[in-house]
């Protein structure tokens, strides 16, 4: 998956789930890798890393 459609999911699962968007990736990375699906897994990863981004930095 290219950088730009990563970008594009990562934003609608972020406007969609807020705070929990990050969760909602990892528990799709985990389906697919308990799958066999690596690539998509790999994808997955990929999503939850730009929601991290996007959501900036934890505040203490």
């Amino acid at each position: 998956m290219d950088a730009i459609k990563t970008t594009e999911i990562a934003g609608a699962l972020y406007r969609a789930h807020g705070d929990k968007a990050e969760f909602e990736a990892a528990q799709c990375e985990n389906r697919f890798r308990d799958a066999g699906d690596e690539d998509e897994a790999g994808n997955w990863r990929a999503i939850r890393e730009r929601i991290r981004r996007m959501r900036g930095a934890n505040q203490s």
